[in-house]
């Protein structure tokens, strides 16, 4: 895979790769796909019930929680990029995000968004930057495994009130997801670090902020499309995006319910149990783990159903909310299929990722609940997400976090600017 530039543009072309698999091969792959798909389609006829609860299941997931949860997001990101902003941020925020991440400033968009508006956002704006050119492959490979992270709306709506009915576990679930990203990204800095490929840092030596406006200029003055053009463009691409996302939603809604009927989520439970309950895991968490590995929601609802401990229910949570699940792993894919950017070290990182937020429950938990202890359920209906009363408080949060992680580096970086123009000043 080569990038040809042309100005800003970035043509993907296709060559024969040293590493690529061989055409038999291909073709082994291709039939089983065709053999897995004849089965389904067979599934799908001698058990008709079983898909029409699971496809229902998938949609009213993706309808009510979903859609209103990402739309403003995807359509805001949509109409910041094409208006210049994030190259904006990108020369503002190059001395921050170079040392903590080793990405370009305009990765600090998609750290924003990714942290909090939920999958798969945060692989649709790295795959925009790196069909741009604004980023290198590795640098893409690098955010695409630290920015996909769960909603904060989820995580301190639907688990911590809506499953676990204790409000105060959300900032526990949600801190520990997070810290695990975070210390994800700080250790990829290092992955590939001696790149020859990487983007170059902005070369400017004056005032940053005249060069930012500058850059934004450009970027508007080579938009050749009207500001209504933009803005429909915008909302037809975020709901085009949205509904593959249903759809992968309710494929593997679907899936999960046949295999359910089938009892391989049970044989699932019985191959986790053999490789986790040694590293500490409770057995009664397995179904839940197996279930997590196909879709989130149903396996992080299975998590806090277990008949075990409170701190044990947060550890198999915790590695849910993390690997994320075929399902929203299919999303990734999906949305990076246009590009050169390598999986391998996303999946690779979701696994990782798992392994830091149980250790960091297991940290925090004694600061949020003094004994370990059983706790009880109530059924909350996850459809009726977006009417919750506490909705609109935790969209206010997810807007305030992302703001946050704007302006505060913004800020350091002004604040640097201010003190070294002034010894400067001193100097002279």
């Amino acid at each position: 895979m080569t990038l040809t530039h042309t100005g800003n543009l970035v043509f993907l072309k296709k060559e024969t790769e040293v590493l690529s698999l061989q055409p038999e091969t291909r073709g082994h792959i291709k039939v089983l796909w065709a053999v897995l798909a004849v089965v389904f389609v067979i599934l799908m006829v001698t058990h008709p019930k079983t898909v029409f609860e699971g496809a229902s299941s998938g949609v009213q997931t993706w309808w009510n929680i979903v859609f209103p949860a990402l739309l403003p997001f995807f359509i805001a990101s949509e109409l910041l990029m094409s208006f210049g902003v994030v190259r904006f941020m990108g020369v503002l925020l190059e001395p921050v995000m170079r040392p903590l991440f080793n990405v370009p400033g305009t990765g600090s968009f998609v750290v924003a968004v990714g942290f909090t508006s939920g999958y798969p956002i945060g692989a649709m704006l790295t795959a925009k930057l790196r069909t741009q050119g604004s980023i290198s492959r590795v640098e893409a490979e690098r955010l695409v495994s630290f920015t996909n992270n769960s909603s904060p709306l989820f995580m301190l709506v639907a688990v911590a009130v809506g499953m676990f009915n204790m409000p105060a576990l959300g900032y526990l679930i949600a801190g520990s997801h997070y810290l695990g990203n975070l210390t994800l990204g700080l250790a990829l800095r290092f992955y590939k670090r001696h790149d020859i490929n990487k983007t170059p840092a902005t070369p400017w030596q004056g005032n940053w902020i005249r060069g930012a406006f500058r850059e934004m200029m450009q970027v508007i003055q080579a938009e050749q499309r009207p500001p209504g053009r933009i803005i429909s463009d915008a909302v037809r691409n975020s709901i085009n995006n949205l509904l593959s996302i249903g759809g992968f939603i309710i494929l593997f809604a679907v899936i999960i319910r046949l295999f359910e009927q089938a009892g391989l989520i049970h044989l699932l439970a019985g191959l986790f149990s053999m490789l986790l309950v040694p590293l500490g895991y409770a057995p009664e968490t397995m179904p839940a783990l197996a279930t997590g590995l196909f879709e989130m929601t149903l396996g992080t609802r299975a998590a806090v159903e277990s008949q075990t401990t409170l701190l044990q229910q947060l550890m198999a949570v915790a590695v849910i909310l993390a690997w994320s699940g075929l399902s929203i792993q299919a999303q990734v894919v999906s949305m990076v299929s246009g590009t050169d950017i390598r999986l391998w070290p996303f999946l690779i990182s979701r696994i990782c990722h798992a392994g830091l937020a149980t250790m960091y429950t297991v940290l925090l938990y004694p600061i949020f609940i003094l004994e370990s202890k059983p706790v009880s359920t109530f059924d909350f209906p996850l459809g009726n997400l977006i009417f919750h009363p506490s909705y609109a408080d935790y969209l206010q949060v997810s807007c305030f976090i992302m703001l946050a992680f704007l302006i505060i580096p913004l800020l350091l970086h002004l604040a640097y600017i201010f003190v070294t123009a002034s010894r400067l000043g001193i100097r002279r």
